[in-house]
C-alpha cells in the first residue's frame, strides 16, 4: 500500500517494530558480530564487501549497521528511491559518487553555485577527476565522451538560484545528473521523479533538523548503491548508528518542521524587502519569471531558506553581532534561526572571482529559518538592521 509523505516520515525505517516487539526505534552500537559458522560469514563478507544491501551475518560494523540500513530505506521510501546509502557527511557523500564513477569517465560538469565544500573538492581535483563550471542552459555543451557526472544544486547554496531538474537531464542525455536537494529536502522537490539519477542531502540540515547530527545520504538506483557501499566500505565512510538513530527520529518530524518554517521564511522575506535598509532578498517564493516556473514546476513550496543583501552603509558584520535571539553559524535547517555570511565561511574557499560570478557577493547573508514564534525573528532582524546602519532608515 501506498502512503502519503506525511505517513511516509512517521513510519518509513519502522515497519518490523511491531513484529520485533518494540516501539521506539531499536539501535545497534556492536562494532563486530559474531561469527560462529566461518563459511557463512566469509560468504556474507564477500556479498557485502561487493555492494550488497545486506548479508545474513553482518561480520563488522564497517560493513554493515541495521540502525543505518533502516534510516537508509527510510529516505528511499521518501525520495522515491529504490535504495539510499548513508554516509559519515555529506562530503563524504560527494566524494563517494565521485569515486565510484570515475570508470565511466573523470571529467565532472556542474553548475554553479554549489555548497562551497562541493565546489572546492572538484575545484582541487584532489580525486584526479576535472570538472568544467558552467551555467545550467550550458550543460549539452559541455559534455564530453569522458564525462561521468553532471552535479547540480536546487535551490542553490546560498544564492537560492533554481535549476530546472528535467531541463539539465534532457541536456546531459546518458550522463547521470546528481541532485543536491539539500535545501529542498523530499517534503518540497523529488528529483528522482524529473529524471535525476541521484539525489544528495547532507542530512546534517533538514534531515536531522536538531543541530546534534552529521551525515549525508544519497538515494539513487539500486545498482548505483552498490558501487557507493563498495567505497563507502574501502574508505570507512559509514554514518555511525546513533546518528542514524537521531535521523530516524528528525524524520519522523520533517514534514511538519520544514512547513512550519516555511511559513516563518515567507513572512520574513516579503518584511526583508520592504525594509529601507535591504537591497535585495533572494528567496524561491519571490521568483519571477523562469525562476517562477521553475518552482511550480518541481517544488511543492520556497523551503526555509532564504538570502539578503544590505545597502551600502549598513555593515553585515556588526548586524549578525547586533542579533540577540538567531543565532550567527554556519549550516542550516535546524528547528533554530542560524544566518552566516556566506562569503566569511561556507563558501571562503570558493576562488573569488567564481564566487562573485555566481552571486555570491561578500555581503550576502544567508537566513536558515527556524520554527521560533515569526514576530520574534522579525524583532530580532529589525533592530539588528537598525543597529548596523547610521540612522538612515527606519524599519518598515
Amino acid at each position: 500500500m501506498s502512503y502519503h509523505i506525511a505517513t511516509q516520515t512517521v513510519h518509513a525505517g519502522r515497519e518490523d517494530l511491531t513484529r520485533l516487539g518494540v516501539h521506539a526505534t531499536p539501535i545497534d552500537l556492536s562494532s563486530t558480530y559474531p561469527t560462529p559458522d566461518p563459511n557463512l560469514a566469509g560468504e556474507s563478507l564477500d556479498a557485502l564487501v561487493g555492494g550488497a544491501e545486506h548479508a545474513a551475518n553482518p561480520v563488522y560494523a564497517r560493513l554493515y549497521n541495521p540502525t543505518v540500513a533502516r534510516f537508509e530505506h527510510a529516505l528511499a521510501t521518501l525520495e522515491g528511491a529504490e535504495e539510499a546509502v548513508a554516509f559519515g557527511s555529506g562530503m563524504a557523500a560527494l566524494t563517494a559518487v565521485l569515486l565510484a564513477l570515475q570508470e565511466h569517465g573523470r571529467h565532472i560538469v556542474a553548475v554553479r553555485p554549489l555548497y562551497g565544500g562541493s565546489d572546492h573538492l572538484l575545484a582541487t581535483g584532489l580525486l584526479g577527476t576535472s570538472v568544467s563550471f558552467v551555467d545550467a542552459d550550458d550543460v549539452a555543451d559541455a559534455i564530453r565522451a569522458d564525462t561521468a557526472l553532471v552535479l547540480i544544486e536546487t535551490p542553490a547554496n546560498p544564492t537560492l538560484h533554481l535549476v530546472d531538474i528535467a531541463d539539465v537531464v534532457r541536456q546531459a542525455g546518458t550522463v547521470p545528473v546528481l541532485v543536491d536537494s539539500t535545501f529542498a529536502t523530499p517534503i518540497l522537490q523529488r528529483p528522482l521523479e524529473h529524471g535525476a539519477a541521484m539525489v544528495l542531502h547532507s542530512a546534517t540540515k533538514f534531515l536531522g533538523g536538531h543541530g546534534d547530527v552529521v551525515a549525508g545520504v544519497v538515494a539513487c538506483s539500486a545498482a548505483l548503491a552498490g558501487k557507493l557501499r563498495q567505497v563507502r566500505i574501502l574508505t570507512g565512510a559509514l554514518l555511525h548508528p546513533l546518528g542514524a538513530f537521531l535521523l530516524l527520529r528528525g524524520l519522523a518530524t520533517l514534514r511538519l518542521r520544514v512547513l512550519a518554517a516555511e511559513d516563518n521564511a515567507i513572512l520574513l522575506a516579503n518584511r526583508l524587502a520592504q525594509h529601507p535598509d535591504v537591497a535585495a532578498v533572494h528567496y524561491p517564493g519571490r521568483c519571477r519569471g523562469r525562476q517562477a516556473a521553475i518552482v511550480h514546476r518541481q517544488m511543492s513550496g520556497p523551503g526555509c531558506v532564504l538570502a539578503f543583501e544590505l545597502h551600502p552603509g549598513v555593515d553585515a558584520d556588526r548586524m549578525l553581532q547586533s542579533l540577540r535571539l538567531i543565532t550567527p553559524a554556519v549550516s542550516l535547517g535546524s528547528v533554530d534561526t542560524l544566518i552566516q555570511r556566506p562569503a566569511a565561511l561556507t563558501h571562503r574557499v570558493v576562488d573569488p572571482k567564481a564566487r562573485a560570478a555566481s552571486g555570491v557577493s561578500e555581503g550576502l547573508l544567508r537566513l536558515s529559518v527556524g520554527i521560533e514564534d515569526a514576530a520574534d525573528l522579525w524583532a530580532d532582524l529589525q533592530q539588528a538592521i537598525e543597529a548596523s546602519g547610521h540612522g538612515m532608515a527606519q524599519a518598515a
